[in-house]
């Protein structure tokens, strides 16, 4: 159940992301290709996130140490431009515009994340 109510916290950050952000879209057809697609691209987003942010965070541990911290602005738009390319290697209609698109979507979406987990309440999180 938590994997599902984080996987549409995620989806509904990106919808709001695509919003805010110039360069991000997602182009369907109808609200409903939108929809599909949206939840797909958070699940990809979660997996990619969840597979490579830990050994990014391990090899590059004296990028985040020197920067202080804001070398993960640039893994986390670099992580949100890989899961635009395999978004589009599956034919989605989601399209990030270059870097600084993906950087400040990446913010976005960190942001918004956030909010919304802060809103619900845990008792998802305790099952």
């Amino acid at each position: 159940m938590g994997f599902l109510i984080r996987l549409a916290i995620t989806a509904v950050a990106l919808w709001i992301t695509t919003l805010i952000v110039p360069g991000v879209e997602v182009s369907g057809r109808s609200g409903g290709d939108n929809a599909l697609t949206l939840v797909v691209v958070a699940l990809i987003f979660g997996v990619v996130n969840a597979v490579l942010k830990p050994l990014i965070k391990v090899v590059g541990c004296v990028f985040y140490l020197l920067t202080l911290g804001l070398f993960a602005l640039v893994v986390n738009a670099l992580l949100f431009l890989l899961t635009d390319a395999i978004a589009g290697a599956l034919d989605l209609p989601f399209r990030v515009d270059g870097f600084w698109a993906a950087f400040w979507g990446a913010i976005v979406m960190a942001v918004v994340t956030w909010l919304i987990s802060v809103v619900l309440p845990d008792r998802w999180e305790a099952r």
